[in-house]
């Protein structure tokens, strides 16, 4: 063809050479039009386009993303790096879990009065580094009824980032006082504090000895068969880990047998009330021996009692006094 798309050919009609290029125009023609019509899945099948039409949109730019990523990580640990940063901001699941939105941004913890917000998410192992998927509900709650003042837990989780605590505390019972220190105990002899001047444990019964804890059962059995002497009884001493010994009120301490204890206890209250023990200067009362009742009397009374015994004794014989 010429500048104005002639075709540069003979006009004859019978010169064969044009109508061979004019067949092989119009056939170029032709295929261009079909080739224009067809998909564009028809027009390219090789091996890339066919990784083209599978691979998701935007595959290349996450690709990318990911060799930097990994590029960066044999980086930091290659110089040491990722130990630390794994070490400050928790396992790799947890780093991914918390940028993803996963992580702990609530704890809700009902039913403390004793102990401390930060006693109890210690024990459920919960910080700042710990994301909520990969939070062991079950080894949460253990952590936290291992803990002495923790009768009973529970540990809830409520995506996408809240944590509920419920905890029932254990509820003082009695003193406690071994090796010089007083502690302070539940019902079934487990320490939960440390005793401090409060109010509120002041008023606790109070038990003396090694084992006294654990016997806590016989010695408010003791106690109840007290009778009117219940309300005197300021503290039990186990001795031995055998017998208990009553301290009371007025200073006075009841040393009961190992065997039987309230049988003997009874025989104390019957002779206090014919005799007014309690009107004495004595210091202690044996009631270990089934048969006879010993008393000792206070340092004063003592002497006063041996200075009577000894003018009895001198006017016996005779002596003027």
């Amino acid at each position: 063809m010429d500048g104005g798309g002639r075709l540069a050919e003979p006009l004859t009609a019978g010169s064969p050479g044009g109508a061979t290029a004019r067949a092989g125009l119009r056939a170029a023609l032709r295929l261009d039009a079909l080739g224009s019509a067809l998909p564009a899945a028809f027009r390219r099948r090789g091996p890339m386009a066919r990784l083209e039409r599978r691979l998701p949109r935007f595959a290349g730019t996450v690709l990318l993303g990911v060799f930097f990523g990994a590029t960066a990580v044999s980086g930091l640990a290659a110089g040491g790096r990722l130990d630390a940063f794994f070490a400050q901001n928790g396992s790799p699941r947890d780093v991914l879990a918390r940028a993803l939105g996963f992580g702990i941004d609530a704890v809700t913890i009902s039913g403390i009065a004793r102990l401390d917000e930060r006693e109890v998410l210690a024990a459920a192992g919960i910080d700042p580094r710990t994301s909520l998927p990969f939070l062991d509900a079950g080894i949460a709650r253990e952590g936290l009824e291992a803990l002495p003042l923790v009768g009973h837990a529970s540990v809830r989780k409520l995506f996408p980032n809240q944590v509920t605590i419920g905890i029932e505390e254990r509820e003082p019972y009695a003193l406690w006082q071994v090796d010089g220190r007083v502690y302070v105990i539940a019902a079934d002899g487990r320490v939960i504090d440390v005793f401090r001047d409060d109010p509120r444990y002041r008023v606790l019964p109070h038990v003396v000895g090694e084992g006294a804890n654990e016997r806590l059962e016989d010695y408010f059995a003791i106690v109840d068969a007290a009778g009117p002497l219940r309300a005197r009884i300021r503290a039990g001493s186990l001795v031995a880990e055998r017998r208990w010994t009553l301290t009371l009120d007025s200073g006075i301490d009841l040393r009961l047998p190992e065997r039987d204890p309230m049988a003997a206890l009874s025989r104390f209250v019957a002779l206090e009330r014919e005799h007014g023990l309690f009107d004495k200067d004595i210091i202690a009362v044996d009631l270990r021996m089934p048969d006879r009742i010993v008393v000792r009397l206070t340092e004063e009374a003592a002497a006063a009692r041996a200075e009577e015994m000894k003018d009895r004794a001198l006017r016996g014989r005779g002596v003027r006094t």
